[in-house]
């Protein structure tokens, strides 16, 4: 830092990206706690970086991010191979500006993360960059270390990877409110049929407890197992229990608390007013990101 305090030119430019950052290496590795370790690695090697040779500082900074979200994620697939239980990501609390911007709320939605999880590293990588940042071909080929030409390819690949499990349609916010306030109301009163009512026929329930919190072991799937479920287990909402309606991801969502202390969150995805997938994130390492906003950028 200079004399008169301001921070130096390096500091400046990678404390104005670094909301950028973040998301980018969020989404490449679903886990808020790895996207930071990703950030402090990315600053030790901008920090020695000759300004005067970069001519997009921004790219710049994408592309070291990305590669060392890159090197992270290939661990983070060897330690997912022994995590007990479905593996979810690591749930954020967004502030309202996440929400307003669709493609970046699609984008980090768990719903989405979870998609993002079935391509391979690179695909990820170049999936991310081109659609959610819109970096240039020539810019993502230096990132993930192809070519212009092999990007496109994989670009194209992965686009249609993902196109085919994303959710079928855009849900207006209104949408998603109603199902979550009749979702919620359900599970407090637990009403088998008011479950029954906003589940999908095919819905799948995913629960998180990492081995240190009790979670279903395998996905739950369909209307009458999935609403049976909530309404024995996390049904009847009273005393010390109680859900509190969040964004999360840029999205509608639950945590549920138990004495005052948080218990997990209850994340959604809704198709066509019906909850098509439910996320029950409890294991504790996951959740300290929802007790202070994360923000978010693209």
């Amino acid at each position: 830092m200079s004399a008169d305090r301001r921070p130096d030119p390096a500091t400046a430019v990678f404390v104005a990206h670094r909301n950028l950052l973040f998301t980018v290496a969020y989404e490449l590795l679903g886990s808020a706690a790895d996207a930071e370790d990703v950030l402090q690695e990315t600053w030790l090697r901008w920090a020695g970086v000759d300004l005067d040779a970069v001519r997009d500082q921004r790219a710049y900074l994408v592309r070291i991010t990305t590669r060392q979200a890159l090197t992270r994620l290939r661990t983070l697939g060897r330690r997912k191979e022994t995590y007990v239980g479905p593996w979810l990501p690591e749930p954020l609390l967004t502030a309202p500006d996440v929400a307003e911007d669709v493609a970046l709320a699609d984008s980090v939605s768990m719903a989405m993360l979870l998609v993002l999880e079935t391509l391979a590293p690179t695909e990820r990588a170049v999936f991310v960059l081109r659609e959610v940042f819109d970096l240039g071909y020539d810019e993502i080929a230096e990132a993930v270390d192809k070519s212009p030409a092999a990007v496109r390819q994989i670009a194209h690949r992965a686009r249609a990877h993902v196109a085919a499990r994303r959710p079928r349609d855009v849900v207006s916010p209104a949408e998603t409110r109603a199902a979550l306030k009749a979702f919620q109301r359900a599970v407090e009163t637990g009403d088998l049929q008011g479950l029954l009512d906003i589940l999908a026929p095919d819905v799948v329930a995913l629960s998180d407890g990492g081995g240190v919190k009790q979670a279903v072991p395998r996905p739950v799937v369909g209307a009458d197992k999935v609403a049976r479920l909530l309404a024995a287990g996390v049904g009847r909402v009273g005393g010390e229990a109680s859900l509190e309606p969040v964004q999360v991801n840029g999205c509608p969502a639950l945590i549920m608390r138990l004495n005052g202390e948080i218990d997990g969150v209850v994340a959604l995805r809704i198709d066509d007013g019906l909850v098509t997938g439910l996320y029950y994130v409890r294991n504790p390492e996951k959740l300290s990101r929802v007790e202070r906003e994360t923000a978010l950028s693209r």
